[in-house]
C-alpha cells in the first residue's frame, strides 16, 4: 500500500502534475491518499469475515 502510495508520488513528479507544489505539500497529499486506501482495505477485509 505505502509502494503504491509512493509510485504514485513519483509517477505525479514524473509527469510534472506534483513539481508545481511544494514537497511538504506533495507528501501530505501522498500520506492522506495513503491513509484512505488503508482505512477502506481494513473496512473490506472486516466486512468480508
Amino acid at each position: 500500500m505505502i509502494a503504491l502510495v509512493a509510485l504514485l508520488l513519483l509517477f505525479g513528479v514524473v509527469l510534472g502534475a506534483v513539481a508545481h507544489f511544494p514537497v511538504s505539500v506533495s507528501l501530505v497529499a501522498a500520506l492522506v491518499i495513503g491513509g484512505w486506501l488503508v482505512v477502506f482495505a481494513v473496512r473490506e477485509r472486516l466486512s468480508s469475515k
